[in-house]
């Protein structure tokens, strides 16, 4: 994988998965991730853990936001939208690695 550059998921056939240089704990419903190489420490809210919880493996946005379609009432412009919003936000603080590579 190449490191991320922001704005660049474009493709819903892009593959993501979070960086190997973070840790991360849930607390209650929410996750606390730690990127090792800045120090910096990220929240996410119960949506965005569940995200999280999705990207620990390599997986294609398109099926990433077919599994959120299924576990939430959203409409899916808004569901795309809001998904391709926040994996911007996790590239720019280098906590996804993205691929072209297609997942069988």
């Amino acid at each position: 994988m190449r490191a991320p550059n922001p704005g660049e998921l474009i493709s819903g056939n892009t593959s993501i998965q979070a960086a190997t240089s973070q840790v991360f704990t849930e607390v209650g419903e929410e996750a606390v991730i730690l990127h090792l190489k800045d120090g910096v420490y990220y929240g996410l809210d119960p949506i965005g853990t569940r995200i999280w919880k999705l990207i620990q493996q390599p997986i294609m946005i398109n099926q990433l936001q077919a599994i959120l379609l299924e576990e939430y009432d959203v409409d899916a412009e808004v569901c795309r939208c809001d998904l391709l919003e926040l994996l911007d936000e996790l590239s720019s603080h280098n906590l996804i690695e993205i691929s072209d590579e297609i997942i069988d």
